[in-house]
């Protein structure tokens, strides 16, 4: 007969070590409203496998580039099941992500000029240094 694994509560700190971040980043996220703050019980708040499952929701979905409030909207989509809001979320943040890497290549193309303009210059003004004079 196999036994059902009964999960015990978890102290907030149980919690942020499951969860792999520090106690104050769930009680900032508390604070956020995406994560519940239970009841005292005992003299201390206990947190049960639903409260890790969603932070360790929050925390991929941050991972993913989302925002705090698209996390909020996401964890509202989880308990709805509504995937086309889901995947138009996730095809925006895609947009976003596509434009920051263009940015950053952009940034990393015109540092490794300024990198070749320094080094076949020989004395003078430094040409990186130069460039971020106004």
């Amino acid at each position: 007969m196999v036994q059902s694994q009964v999960q015990q509560p978890l102290t907030i700190s149980r919690l942020a070590t499951a969860g792999g971040v520090g106690v104050e980043t769930i009680r900032f996220y508390q604070r956020k409203g995406l994560l519940p703050t239970p009841p005292r019980g005992g003299g201390f708040r206990t947190y049960g496998s639903e409260d890790l499952r969603r932070l360790r929701f929050i925390r991929q979905a941050q991972a993913a580039g989302f925002t705090l409030e698209e996390i909020r909207e996401l964890l509202e989509l989880d308990e709805s099941h509504d995937r086309a809001r889901a995947r138009e979320l996730a095809l925006q943040r895609i947009e976003a992500l596509d434009a920051k890497i263009a940015e950053l290549q952009r940034a990393r193309d015109a540092l490794i000029e300024l990198e070749r303009e320094c080094a076949g210059s020989h004395g003078g003004c430094c040409p990186i240094l130069a460039s971020f004079k106004v």
